[in-house]
């Protein structure tokens, strides 16, 4: 009995001693953990703004005669050409017009074949004094009047023909057609305003992007940017779906002046648009260099902690030891914070994830190659 309590002492001496020195070993785990160092790199600042699609000349489509619309002559949304007829609206009642003016004109030139006869029978018989001054000068002023009614009554049929030639509406330019506003048997007036207007056409050449800048940043460009700066800047357009178009634009111009009511000023880029991709009434992203910040420290974005307003980093001294530190961020780039303090390049940061790490831990680093140009691992 005795024997059997001094093995069972020994025993559970045993497994205490196993266990200390197994908490003593876990104790003294060192834990891998990524670390990169911080970067430096001069950054570009990008202003980017959404702006609106025209074309390099957009020409509305407006009646200059009333009546109803007898055919349309085109596709919608299809190209057309210069001069291409477009609409024919009715044309009786302006070709009775032309028909009237015609008729007017011949009644003139037989009345001045008449009055030129006249005169022409006068004039020896007033040299003879068979008949009397007053005669001839009579005779002269009625076949000077029927001159004029003939040059009266070709102009009246040349706005005839003008007038009758209205009712067949052509293309002005080459371009695209957009949708009709009008259907076959609507009838159409000749008006002032965007009412009158029964379609557009336009010229998907060159492209126009107009977009709107805030009065401060306004200010902000004039102060930074001269004007050759600008003149020259390469403009990007990001499209709706997110990619990027493949061509980039110029600056065109600016307006005169901020809009009281909205105290933006309106700005336009062009662009080629060699694709034509790109059509009148998109909505595009306008993107542009700004500014930039010289010698940036960068750092992954996964390697700040943010609680609340604090942005926290795990800095890794000489010793690889790991203690938390306050900075102050800025921009941020790709997939990286630009650090404006608490941070110097080269020194090594942590990427702990959800690791538990204490304050003035060691760690064994695991150095993990970044490319800031690429904003992304090796």
């Amino acid at each position: 009995m005795k024997s059997i309590l001094i093995i069972l002492t020994v025993l559970a001496f045993s497994s205490f001693l196993i266990s200390c020195r197994s908490k003593t070993e876990a104790a003294t785990v060192i834990p891998d953990v990524n670390v990169v160092q911080a970067g430096e790199k001069t950054i570009p600042m990008y202003a980017e703004y959404v702006g609106q699609t025209y074309g390099q000349s957009d020409v509305d489509i407006k009646p200059r005669v009333e009546g109803w619309i007898q055919s349309i002559n085109f596709k919608e949304g299809s190209p057309v050409e210069k001069g291409q007829l477009l609409y024919v609206i009715q044309d009786d009642e302006l070709r009775d017009r032309e028909q009237a003016a015609e008729a007017d004109l011949a009644q003139a030139s037989v009345l001045v074949v008449k009055a030129k006869s006249d005169l022409d029978r006068v004039k020896p018989l007033a040299e003879m004094n068979a008949l009397s001054k007053r005669d001839l000068d009579a005779a002269q002023a009625s076949y000077d009047a029927q001159q004029q009614a003939v040059v009266a009554a070709g102009a009246a049929l040349n706005n005839a023909q003008t007038q009758l030639s209205y009712s067949k509406v052509t293309a002005p330019l080459s371009g695209i057609i957009g949708v009709s506003k009008v259907q076959v048997g609507d009838y159409v007036r000749k008006s002032v305003g965007e009412q009158s207007t029964i379609n557009t056409i336009s010229a998907i050449g060159a492209m126009r992007v107009r977009f709107s800048i805030t009065e401060n940043d306004y200010i902000r460009f004039s102060q930074k940017m001269d004007k050759d700066k600008v003149k020259n800047l390469e403009v990007q357009f990001i499209l709706n779906d997110g990619s990027v178009f493949p061509e980039t634009g110029k600056l065109d111009f600016a307006n005169r002046e901020i809009d009281p009511a909205t105290g933006s000023l309106l700005v336009q880029a062009t662009v080629e648009n060699k694709t034509k991709l790109l059509r009148p009434g998109q909505y595009v992203k306008v993107r542009f260099k700004s500014d930039e910040i010289p010698n940036a420290v960068l750092v992954p974005q996964q390697a700040i902690n943010q609680m609340q307003s604090i942005f926290m980093a795990f800095v890794v001294n000489d010793s690889n030891k790991i203690n938390p530190r306050p900075v102050k961020t800025g921009i941020r780039t790709g997939s990286n914070w630009v650090i404006t303090d608490g941070i110097k390049p080269g020194e090594r940061v942590a990427l702990i994830g959800n690791a538990i790490i204490k304050p003035n831990m060691e760690i064994k680093p695991v150095v993990k190659p970044y490319s800031y140009d690429s904003t992304s691992a090796n």
